[in-house]
């Protein structure tokens, strides 16, 4: 049964861990994330942004095999289904289709109508029982579409927003999505700071967390952060792993074509990388 993401994450920060949201894409990806949080007893997020979610044949088909692969492999930690960088639209959708939280990412409108439409899914998913996410300010790199350069949200703004009744707030501390550029900076810990100053415990969400070094995302969990997205590193891990299948004639020998053996490798990959994830980010024997 999926849960709203509420609960966890309020005891991630008072437990000052962060609870490891994952994105999938297919299949393979909701069984190897499922089975990794499983394997460390950690509360999960999994997520799909828009895009995936028209890969895999639509919402409803998500909710769908999120739900019965819990079934199937007997998942007994918590686990929360949520929409990343969902439009207006897109949040309307995903309840529909029966998930148990969401993102509206309004961080592209002006202000006042991000408060707006936040205001409005956040009186909609309280009425559910769903947990709901947004965002404020431009956070780094490429998102379906939407490009900018690490910059940093503006601790007031957070705070209108936080007031809106939300459960976790999105806001750009420096961090990017995708592959980190040479030179980057680093995360801003002194706007992280001035946010939770603002916010007080409301729950901080570190979007791009592939590729931040390991001891600041665990600064920026100390500080408040409690839910991290990790979406590129498994991408990254799948088609190693994949690649090194293929290069090595494995696919070529006996019925090494056949897809289940072909994707085996890259699905452990993507297990192995959620693991190591769960346990950076202190949410393993959290369930």
């Amino acid at each position: 049964m999926l849960v709203s993401a509420k609960e966890m994450l309020e005891k991630a920060v008072a437990g000052h861990y962060a609870i490891g949201a994952f994105n999938l894409n297919n299949l393979e990806w909701t069984k190897s994330v499922l089975a990794a949080a499983q394997e460390a007893n950690a509360p999960v997020i999994v997520q799909v942004s828009e895009g995936a979610g028209k890969y895999m044949a639509g919402f409803k088909n998500v909710a769908d095999i999120v739900r019965n692969v819990m079934e199937y492999q007997n998942i007994t930690v918590p686990v929360a289904l949520h929409l990343d960088h969902g439009t207006y639209e897109g949040a309307l959708k995903c309840i529909e289709a029966g998930f148990s939280s969401i993102m509206f990412d309004g961080s592209a409108l002006p202000i006042e109508e991000n408060l707006a439409k936040t205001k409005e899914l956040a009186e909609l998913c309280a009425s559910k029982g769903i947990s709901l996410e947004a965002e404020v300010g431009a956070i780094g790199g490429e998102e379906d579409g939407v490009v900018g350069m690490g910059e940093c949200a503006d601790p007031d703004e957070c705070k209108k927003i936080a007031d809106l009744g939300i459960t976790m707030l999105a806001a750009g501390i420096g961090n990017i999505h995708g592959v980190y550029p040479e030179g980057w900076p680093g995360l801003r810990f002194d706007v992280l700071e001035a946010i939770k100053a603002k916010t007080g415990d409301m729950p901080l969400v570190l979007h791009g967390g592939s590729g931040i070094p390991d001891e600041m995302v665990q600064q920026a969990v100390r500080m408040g952060v409690a839910k991290v997205n990790v979406n590129t590193e498994c991408q990254l891990v799948f088609a190693a792993a994949t690649r090194e299948y293929i290069e090595a004639g494995k696919d070529q020998k006996g019925k090494g074509f056949d897809p289940r053996k072909l994707l085996a490798p890259g699905a452990a990959a993507i297990k192995a990388k959620v693991l190591e994830k769960i346990y950076l980010f202190g949410s393993n024997d959290k369930a």
